[in-house]
């Protein structure tokens, strides 16, 4: 039962259900279709074995800054990082449970103020204070790999921490994947977003997916 659990057991059995790539991950390259509304832009990603990121052959700056700024996100959270790493500092206890049964976690100690909830042993809801404002971010269904789980449809908004004014506006994802040999890789993100009054659908197709060829040890 959930209630014999501590939070800080329940929170690590989700943490370490994520999917991660292995210290043995080589990186890739693929094609890139860019589609912002009716635009399209193609052109070529790298995502090195130490998770960097390159994009060629797009010329527009702005872009190519875009399509690296969400290979940076996704290769991000694929790094593996044990739970004492990354958590060893906070304090967990629990919160509400809401009507879905996503149980709350409050966390205390370095990440104080910063709050999670959990449902079927993946983490469903992040309250999370990062670069000066706050990332809300709610799941809503994922993909099961078999070696831990990753967001499939998910939303994510940013406020202000001392106001709670909106700093950016809620954002809509739907993200897939295709396993690259050992590897799950993304193949396809799509995000609705409202930018300058303009409703956008911006969709990023990764295609022709290789893996580097692993260093020689």
């Amino acid at each position: 039962m959930i209630a014999n659990i501590e939070a800080k057991e329940l929170f690590r059995a989700a943490y370490e259900n994520r999917y991660t790539w292995d210290k043995n991950f080589p990186g890739y390259t693929a094609d890139i279709t860019f589609k912002v509304n009716d635009k399209i832009m193609v052109g070529q990603v790298r995502v090195n074995r130490d998770l960097s990121t390159e994009v060629f052959n797009v010329e527009d700056e702005a872009i190519k800054a875009e399509i690296g700024s969400q290979l940076w996100e996704v290769a991000i959270h694929r790094i593996r990082r044990s739970f004492e790493d990354t958590h060893g500092k906070n304090t967990f206890r629990y919160g509400n449970t809401d009507e879905t049964g996503a149980v709350e976690i409050l966390l205390g100690g370095k990440s104080e103020g910063d709050r999670y909830k959990l449902r079927n042993n993946q983490v469903c809801h992040v309250h999370r204070h990062i670069h000066g404002v706050v990332v809300t971010i709610d799941t809503f269904s994922s993909h099961d790999t078999g070696s831990g789980y990753l967001a499939h449809r998910y939303d994510s908004i940013y406020h202000d921490p001392k106001t709670g004014d909106v700093k950016t506006r809620k954002s809509d994802f739907e993200d897939n994947y295709d396993q690259i040999g050992d590897y799950y890789i993304l193949t396809s993100r799509i995000i609705h977003k409202e930018e300058n009054g303009e409703n956008l659908i911006k969709e990023f197709g990764f295609s022709n997916i290789k893996l580097l060829q692993p260093a020689l040890v």
